[in-house]
């Protein structure tokens, strides 16, 4: 899928490899699906992101999430954290949506899963969101269980960036926000590995953007008329790897996803993440962590993941 990418413009994000895809995709297994809605005031949608290939709820993954500021509604990070897995898809949507994503995704996951409610517990479903009443008529509660079902359906490794499915009615640094992706590859003395980032920009005063540390957004303040309202907006990370690592790990490595956003100019107002490997778990656990404690590569490569992918964002419209 031919789309225009920072890099395309000869600005290179940090030193470290892009996969092939540069995008969350990269890591094995994981799609990524669209539903987008645009017809007079309603401007929204629906982005969902599937770990892998299999059954989630019968595969469960390791996952973790770390939250900045609690004003998000974000449906299932409660349980994830609890008990360390995920076993849903992602949804990622309007705020005022995540009722009916929620439901449509339960729906999804028990005509697959017999079992659940049954002869296992319920089900988990993880739903984040961003309100994009700037653009999108929120009040009409637009998104329905229909939408939600074919962002899954479409689902696959090639997916549109920019104002498509969650981010259709995004702003972000008072430009066209969206749905970015990027990915970076980790050179350990044991493998390479994956590290790959979705996020749902929704946030920013365009005088604050910096790209790669140049003051891009207060150039272009001096010939764009925008608000200087606060910054009232917030922002979904996405974060897949294959890296062998444990959920404590995942949730000290999602951390520095916040560097990487502050590194483009953000304050972030609110900001609510979830990651997880792309090994299964019953797998996973059963293997030896290969990664130190004490290594903090890792943790430097995730800033250097996120903030591209902003930038690829603002670019695809």
């Amino acid at each position: 899928m031919s789309q225009l990418r920072i890099r395309d413009f000869g600005i290179d994000i940090g030193t470290l490899s892009t996969g092939r895809r540069n995008a969350i995709t990269d890591v094995e297994g994981v799609r990524v699906g669209h539903c987008t809605l645009s017809e007079g005031s309603t401007q929204t949608g629906v982005t969902a992101i599937l770990p892998h290939e299999g059954n989630i709820f019968k595969e469960k993954l390791i996952a973790s999430n770390y939250i900045i500021n609690g004003f998000g509604k974000t449906m299932g990070t409660v349980q994830m954290n609890e008990l360390g897995t995920l076993e849903t898809p992602i949804l990622l949507t309007s705020t005022l949506g995540i009722g009916t994503a929620s439901e449509a995704l339960i729906e999804y996951m028990l005509e697959r899963n017999p079992e659940i409610g049954r002869s296992t517990g319920s089900v988990n479903p993880v739903v984040g969101e961003c309100n994009d009443m700037i653009l999108n008529d929120i009040r009409d509660l637009s998104i329905e269980k229909e939408h939600v079902i074919q962002a899954l359906e479409d689902a696959s490794f090639e997916f549109p960036e920019g104002s498509v499915g969650a981010g259709r009615g995004m702003v972000c640094y008072s430009l066209k926000g969206g749905v970015g992706s990027s990915s970076r590859l980790v050179e350990l003395h044991h493998g390479t590995y994956t590290i790959g980032v979705l996020v749902l920009t929704n946030f920013g005063r365009m005088g604050d953007l910096l790209v790669n540390g140049k003051p891009v957004g207060e150039q272009l303040s001096r010939h764009v008329e925008v608000s200087n309202e606060a910054d009232k907006g917030s922002v979904m990370v996405v974060v897949a790897t294959d890296l062998p690592v444990s959920e404590r790990q995942l949730y000290r490595i999602i951390k520095r996803s916040v560097t990487g956003l502050s590194r483009t100019g953000s304050l972030i107002t609110t900001e609510e993440a979830c990651q997880f490997p792309r090994r299964k778990a019953s797998c996973f656990r059963s293997q030896p962590l290969s990664i130190s404690a004490t290594d903090l590569r890792y943790l430097e490569i995730e800033s250097s993941t996120t903030r591209p992918l902003l930038f690829n964002k603002l670019l695809t419209y």
